[in-house]
């Protein structure tokens, strides 16, 4: 059994108040199932189709759910076998919890020595940099701390010593990408229909990098312009790479 307060996201996190914005979850848009499955994303042992109760999502304040957010165990030299997945819930305040919006999130695994990687739909992922001891004893991470180790390079970005997960993986590919194939700002035109870039588009999607519920490609709090930012801001041919093994 863990309990994690994961790093909050970035498209979400609001830095004056320490926070996370909960517009999905009070336009009635987080969805009852784990979002994670239909998006191709792996699972393993007991992770997929994990389900909410309509209830859990009527909570508000510091406590109230901000999105589905997905654990992983991995083991191995190369922390590169995934053993278990769980797909939680993630709290304004940071505060991951299970399915019923208030206990710690329980995955089924071998007790032992486990890397832990947090996935989001539209966030790169994180890993840790060592493994870390899990057994029947709950097991406090708090990822949005910068003296916590993490695997890779600039794995999360640093705001005012809080940090985030990195926001604009509209492809959910691991890879924040602005221009080329496959990249991520396409994503967000193709979603508001492709001809006309001032149009607009609300709902659950990937596209909707900072996760105010509408899917903007130009004008004021759009989604594209953070992938940008996040790829360095002046050169549109950079990528930064999701540093999960």
């Amino acid at each position: 059994m863990c309990a994690y307060r994961c790093a909050a996201f970035e498209g979400a996190y609001m830095e004056a108040t320490e926070l996370m914005r909960d517009d999905l979850r009070t336009q009635a848009l987080v969805p009852l199932t784990e979002p994670f499955t239909a998006l191709g994303f792996t699972h393993a042992g007991e992770g997929g189709g994990e389900t909410i109760d309509a209830a859990v999502l009527q909570t508000t304040g510091v406590d109230a759910v901000v999105d589905w957010v997905m654990i992983e165990l991995r083991t191995g030299t190369s922390a590169n076998t995934l053993v278990a997945t769980r797909s939680c819930l993630l709290l304004r305040g940071g505060t991951m919890v299970d399915k019923d919006g208030t206990s710690t999130p329980r995955i089924t695994a071998p007790p032992g020595d486990y890397h832990i990687v947090l996935r989001h739909r539209n966030h790169l992922g994180v890993m840790t940099a060592q493994p870390i001891a899990l057994g029947a004893s709950e097991v406090t991470i708090d990822l949005s701390d910068p003296i916590v180790p993490l695997h890779g390079t600039e794995a999360m970005r640093d705001v005012n010593g809080v940090r985030v997960q990195w926001m604009g993986d509209s492809s959910s590919d691991g890879e924040l990408k602005y221009s080329g194939i496959n990249n991520d700002r396409d994503l967000i035109l193709q979603r508001i229909g492709g001809t006309v870039p001032t149009a607009t588009v609300g709902g659950y999607h990937v596209a909707d990098t900072n996760m105010d519920g509408v899917s903007k490609y130009t004008g004021a709090d759009n989604d594209r312009d953070p992938i940008l930012v996040n790829i360095g801001g002046t050169v549109p041919t950079n990528t930064r790479v999701e540093q999960v093994p």
